[in-house]
């Protein structure tokens, strides 16, 4: 199904009944790579997924927003949809937006599951600042060097052959749309969550570190962190029964 939301066209299910259910995928993912996560509860509430903006089905952003307009674009779905308060599950960047949603509209949020969420900046010790003079270096050197091939299909080389995965894998707006949401930081939101909160996290996520999910434990007042052991950056596919029996407890 189709809704139009800040005149873009989002895509997004609705299945089952009982109480509402929000689930946000992660970044450069859409509702298919949270099936498995709605299949858990849509025999006993009414669950709502959508491809976000720019993902899946979904309209891309005409201009670079940053989370908090995705967020918006979250709270008027909800509005449109009739939905008053919900219970929100977020896997990574949609974890991120479950953040801003329980801090910035608490009125509208039951409780919160974040799995392997983002919102916390990394920490950056030698090795990051050595890869990023790096990479800068190679940037000039690319820019300078190979001067007789057009600006736009030179840098475009250069992003293909040295840029992370998901900037490769974006293209358009959505680039710009991605290195302004990586560079946000919403640890000072932590603390004004006062939904009840499960956190979920794999062992050894590479994409957001354990230790992210301990400081949202540690920040967020009434949340509980429970760890999959070997667990990756998508723990509740890892370990798909345990993901089961936490969640069911939770809710």
């Amino acid at each position: 199904m189709v809704i139009k939301i800040k005149d873009l066209d989002i895509n997004y299910i609705n299945e089952g009944e009982g109480s509402p259910i929000i689930v946000l995928h992660g970044w450069g993912c859409n509702i298919d790579t949270v099936r498995s996560i709605i299949n858990v509860l849509n025999n006993r509430y009414q669950v709502y997924a959508l491809d976000l903006p720019g993902f899946g089905r979904s309209q891309e952003p005409k201009e670079a927003i940053g989370s908090f307009e995705y967020a918006e674009i979250v709270r008027e779905f909800m509005s449109k949809m009739n939905i008053h308060k919900a219970t929100f599950i977020g896997h990574s960047f949609g974890g991120k937006l479950s953040i801003i949603m329980g801090s910035k509209y608490p009125e509208l949020v039951d409780k919160i599951v974040l799995i392997d969420s983002a919102g916390l900046i990394p920490k950056r010790g030698p090795k990051y600042y050595i890869k990023v003079y790096g990479f800068k270096t190679l940037r000039y050197i690319y820019t300078n060097l190979f001067f007789w091939i057009k600006d736009g299909d030179r840098m475009e080389r250069f992003y293909r052959k040295f840029g992370s995965n998901d900037y490769k894998d974006s293209s358009g707006v959505m680039r710009k749309i991605l290195v302004k949401v990586v560079n946000e930081n919403l640890k000072p939101l932590l603390k004004d969550i006062k939904a009840p909160t499960l956190i979920i996290w794999g062992e050894n996520d590479d994409a957001t570190p354990l230790y992210m999910g301990k400081i949202m434990e540690k920040e967020i007042s009434d949340s509980g962190l429970v760890v999959f052991e070997g667990g990756g950056h998508y723990s509740y596919l890892d370990d798909y029964n345990k993901f089961v029996a936490v969640i069911n407890a939770f809710l």
